[in-house]
């Protein structure tokens, strides 16, 4: 079989990493603009205009919505796995800092108040993503500052937010347009003032230092992550599992039927809040359009637990979901990879999304599966939680991934399903049979398209790409961009054989003993100019492909379990046939 992907990365991302990793060896503090030079030689994907005097927007508005909202205060920012790594290096009171968040990447960081920012890493992916991303952050922090110093900070006043000419006056002086301006308005709000202000007081330096870089960290953090979940669920050692890498909520959410239960609460809220989620629900209700009431439903619960009077809901819905059987474990002293297991045998039939059976999945209540779904993790992070996991636990039925990937042939909310996967971390190329088709997610799926038959490549980082590194891979046909599938393929190699994954080959996994299966769903067209989650959000349109890749794996969990059921029910009869026979 001829291969027909790259055997190397671009010599440009390549020679970016060695620095990166050059640089961090090092004791003491990194300074960023130590890379800045070699990361817009890359010519990324994301940061094309990085050499511009211009502002790029784009990768600007994507480096800070995964950058926590405090970081316009940072000067350091230090790297490390677990609380004891700190501790090693001094920060004894590391966990005692503020706990802080980015809007569109889950990642554990602490700050402690002043100008230090604390972030837990998972794996060597972490690294390649902080950096560029510090990186990119910066460039445009101090573009837009010199800009605000030659004349653009006098056009800061109240007028500016009311006044279309005085906003396009400004625009003109941060040379874009007044559409990307209001882009930043809207992402910070009532702080967009403020926000321009400060920077125009000051020039953006981070420095970086990466307390233990040792793969033995990485394994022993992965290890205090196992042992928390274990503590509390020690029944994961026995009983057979199903392994979901999702998120944190869609599972739960079509598995529980709270959302169903407070249907009013929500609505009512609706009608408070008024704009286009009301008018939405209007079309529903009217049969206008062809939406799911339910994932509608979720949707809204997701942005009313978000307002100070929906804080007690979270609550509530974690009392009804343990009532159920499912349990949420959030990670502690290590990196944030939220785990939630679910004792299939404890479900309440009646209380499950209508498109998944409802009374037809009487039969889990004698169910001995659970599942253990966890927040989707990044990069290389995924083959040793899942190496970890098939460590300890009873048995693994099946491995299901689900998360966002870059598509080159479709548009944001499509599903994409491969059944090739390139890895550039091992540089293999999988081949495998994927438990879903397109049949299984389309009748699920009303704002986009399934495209199954489709060859995905891992990356090992969303700005370690650049326009001609993408195109070979385009013309070999390989259109879906990710960062999981691989290191996940890699760990089921290891599942399956008696020995660890290969390099650089052509791997075959059809003949594996357990269910497989990869969803992506499409978050960036990077073809595209400006077409990436910098550009805009999936919004409420983006989660109905999340919940319909959803559906699909649990459909798939039922199924299998249906069938187990009837198995074991066959086998168990004749026991008891023989059994009633010894006894007469």
């Amino acid at each position: 079989m001829e291969r027909t992907v790259p055997t190397t990365a671009s010599d440009e991302i390549e020679l970016y990493l060695r620095t990166i990793y050059s640089l961090l060896r090092s004791t003491a503090e990194v300074q960023i603009r130590s890379v800045e030079e070699v990361h817009a030689a890359t010519n990324s994907a994301l940061h094309l205009g990085a050499r511009r005097s211009s502002p790029d927007l784009s990768a600007f508005i994507y480096s800070l919505l995964r950058l926590p909202a405090v970081i316009y205060d940072v000067r350091s920012v230090i790297l490390g796995q677990t609380h004891g790594v700190f501790a090693q290096h001094g920060y004894t009171d590391v966990e005692t800092w503020e706990l802080v968040s980015a809007r569109a990447r889950r990642r554990r960081w602490l700050f402690n108040g002043k100008d230090t920012l604390a972030c837990f890493i998972a794996s060597r992916s972490d690294i390649d993503d902080v950096v560029p991303t510090l990186t990119a952050y910066q460039i445009e922090w101090n573009k837009l500052h010199l800009l605000m110093q030659r004349g653009a900070k006098s056009l800061l006043t109240p007028q500016v937010l009311v006044d279309r000419d005085r906003f396009s006056e400004l625009a003109e002086a941060l040379e874009m347009y007044p559409g990307d301006l209001d882009r930043l308005r809207v992402i910070w709000g009532d702080e967009f003032l403020v926000m321009l202000e400060k920077i125009s007081q000051r020039v953006m330096s981070f420095g970086v230092r990466l307390l233990g870089g040792s793969l033995s960290e990485y394994w022993r953090a992965t290890r205090a992550w196992w042992d928390n979940i274990e503590l509390h669920h020690p029944e994961l050692l026995e009983r057979p599992i199903y392994f979901v890498s999702s998120n944190s909520h869609s599972i739960a959410n079509l598995l529980s039927g709270f959302a169903t239960l407070h249907k009013q609460e929500l609505i009512d809220y609706v009608r408070r809040e008024g704009g286009e989620l009301l008018e939405e629900f209007r079309m529903i209700e009217a049969n206008q359009v062809s939406a799911s009431l339910e994932n509608y439903l979720y949707y809204v619960m997701k942005k009313f637990q978000q307002t100070r009077a929906g804080g007690y809901f979270y609550q509530e819905q974690l009392e009804h979901e343990q009532a159920l059987g499912i349990y949420r474990i959030p990670s502690e002293h290590s990196f944030d990879v939220e785990a939630q297991v679910i004792d299939l045998s404890r479900l309440d039939p009646a209380q499950l999304d209508s498109r998944l059976g409802g009374e037809n999945a009487r039969f889990l209540a004698d169910s001995q599966a659970l599942i253990l779904n966890i927040d989707y993790p990044l990069g290389l992070a995924a083959y040793n939680l899942l190496a970890k996991v098939a460590e300890h636990a009873g048995s693994i039925l099946g491995v299901y991934v689900m998360g966002k990937a870059a598509t080159l042939n479709g548009v944001r909310g499509d599903v994409m399903i491969p059944d090739v996967v390139h890895d550039e971390h091992s540089l293999n190329t999988y081949l495998f049979r994927n438990a879903f088709t397109a049949a299984d997610v389309a009748p699920y799926l009303l704002y986009g398209t399934v495209l199954d038959n489709q060859k995905a490549v891992s990356v090992m980082g969303t700005f370690l790409q650049n326009p001609n590194y993408m195109d070979v891979f385009y013309r070999e046909g390989f259109t879906d961009i990710e960062m999981e599938s691989g290191p996940y393929l890699s760990a089921i190699y290891e599942l399956n054989r008696p020995q660890r994954h290969p390099k650089n080959e052509i791997v075959r996994l059809y003949n594996i003993p357990m269910d497989f299966g990869v969803l992506h769903y499409a978050s960036d067209t990077p073809l595209s100019k400006g077409q990436n989650l910098g550009a805009g959000t999936l919004s409420y349109y983006g989660m109905d492909s999340t919940y319909a890749c959803s559906l699909a794996i649990l459909r798939r969990i039922l199924t299998n379990e249906r069938e187990r059921s009837q198995v074991q029910n066959k086998t168990a009869e004749p026991q008891r046939a023989q059994r009633r026979e010894d006894f007469t």
